[in-house]
């Protein structure tokens, strides 16, 4: 019997470690990220247009990376390599940011950008591959990774954000990056018990001279090294970021079908499939990454934030939605299995489409708000009833696409697939940098002058409003046409 065999009862018991791995590299992420935009806009005076581009190009190149990040481990490094690797990238990205300058949270941005598309996919993919083919308690055990995830953002949106609105944001930084470092001391100390399922496809000449003097994993380490200014330079230059998107999704989605057709009609169905609901995704996470951009200063301009004297941070109204996954997670995983043995689980295009649902019911909370606004400020609960929409709609999609990923797909192309899947979340949030701009409370071009509080108010009425219309419709669309997409997975729920 090896370590990752699965206990008597229960989940494999490197879930659990991987679970508090990912929750510390989200507390990273997720720390620093709180505090970006507000940082930007705020202590670097970049204005909302441009703060909105850049935290856009950011956050859609940290989930590009991916791409390149899952193939890495899928033919050269093994997941456990490449998951150290990127944990390290990203605490170095983050005690780089400490220094408090533009050019070195710019740097910083490339090199954590890099290391979360070595981490992010492959640690995913190893929870995958801890279950057998088949195994009921699959989309039940990514619930409960996924609570990790949740757990880290709560802490980082909270701790963090508290820290950088108090003390300043290099503080905030210093912290995510010491998360990180956890993160990695804790993946260590669980590794044998993913040990056969993230080893390197070929071990024996990982560090062998093969491409000149290089080994496979000098390679890497150079890619790497290459990787970083190139990142620098989109993210210094947004637009071209946005054309370097278009085309990794074409050569990506292009991959797809070339292996399903390869593969034979059923598998080209599923790849199909998997295209149609990487689409929906973009929409999903287009509005609701909103959270860290417009939100923040929606929460910032127009929230009042004040409780029993004290005055929350704008950032830290962010805790709202990891804090509804750790409530409604456990319910959502227990749920998921009972519906799937008696029989009535709903199809997963479905569960997409509820999703999108109520993410746009999300939105249209504040038609009901705004009239009681006081000064031009909403009462708190806005953004709790918004973010409590925005996390149930967040739970019928995003755990399930997870584990959908490693269902649709060979093994030996899993990596890949996460990544692609990433890559949809990347072309999101580069679109929801460019829909914040819809909000941008500014006068003209390059000025950074803001609208006053009742200007402002009224525009984010009208977006936030158009855009839950727009979700709810398209939701309703998906649920319609979830039978159709349904076939194209030939059984699989």
């Amino acid at each position: 019997m090896t370590n990752t065999t699965m206990p008597a009862t229960g989940h494999p018991r490197g879930l659990y470690w991987l679970f508090a791995a990912e929750m510390w590299e989200r507390f990273c992420y997720y720390g620093m990220r709180a505090l970006l935009l507000l940082y930007l806009v705020k202590s670097l005076a970049m204005g909302d247009n441009m703060g909105f581009a850049v935290y856009g190009a950011y956050t859609a190149l940290v989930y590009v990376m991916p791409v390149i990040g899952g193939r890495l481990a899928d033919q050269i490094l093994g997941s456990r390599i490449a998951v150290l690797l990127g944990g390290l990238l990203m605490a170095l990205g983050e005690f780089m940011i400490v220094g408090g300058t533009e050019l070195l949270l710019f740097w910083g941005m490339s090199v954590i950008i890099v290391g979360n598309g070595l981490f992010k996919p492959n640690i995913s993919t190893m929870v995958g591959k801890l279950y057998p083919d088949g195994d009921n308690r699959k989309d039940s055990g990514f619930t409960i990774f996924y609570i990790g995830i949740n757990l880290g953002a709560l802490l980082a949106t909270t701790v963090c954000a508290e820290v950088g609105n108090i003390y300043g944001p290099k503080y905030g930084f210093a912290l995510a990056g010491i998360g990180m470092l956890l993160g990695i001391l804790v993946f260590q100390l669980g590794s044998k018990h993913y040990a056969e399922v993230s080893a390197p496809p070929s071990p024996e000449t990982l560090h062998k001279p093969k491409y000149g003097p290089l080994s496979p994993f000098t390679a890497v380490l150079v890619l790497c090294a290459a990787l970083i200014p190139v990142l620098y330079f989109l993210l210094r230059n947004t637009t071209i970021a946005g054309y370097v998107l278009l085309a990794v999704a074409a050569y990506v989605i292009g991959s797809l079908i070339a292996r399903g057709v390869k593969e034979g009609k059923v598998q080209l169905d599923k790849m199909f499939g998997f295209i149609i609901l990487m689409l929906f995704n973009v929409v999903f996470w287009a509005c609701f990454e909103q959270a860290g951009s417009s939100l923040t200063l929606f929460a910032d301009r127009n929230v009042d934030r004040v409780i029993g004297g004290w005055e929350m941070g704008a950032a830290t109204t962010q805790f709202f939605n990891p804090a509804y996954i750790l409530i409604f997670g456990s319910i959502f995983s227990i749920m998921w299995i009972k519906l799937k043995n008696s029989g009535n689980d709903p199809s997963i295009p479905m569960k997409f489409g509820l999703g999108i649902l109520q993410l746009g019911l999300g939105y249209l909370v504040i038609l009901i708000a705004a009239p009681l606004a006081v000064e031009y400020q909403v009462p708190l609960w806005t953004l709790a009833l918004l973010y409590m929409l925005h996390t149930t709609g967040e739970l019928f999609l995003s755990p399930i696409g997870l584990s959908m990923v490693t269902k649709l797909v060979p093994k030996d192309m899993t990596g890949t697939a996460m990544g692609a899947w990433f890559l949809s979340i990347a072309g999101a949030n580069y679109a929801a940098g460019m829909l914040a701009k819809l909000t941008g409370a500014e006068h003209g071009e390059g000025e950074a002058e803001v609208l006053d509080k009742a200007a402002s108010l009224a525009t984010y009425v009208d977006v936030y409003s158009n855009i839950g219309y727009v979700t709810v419709g398209i939701g309703l669309f998906l649920v319609l046409l979830s039978p159709l997409i349904n076939k194209l997975f030939h059984g699989i729920r």
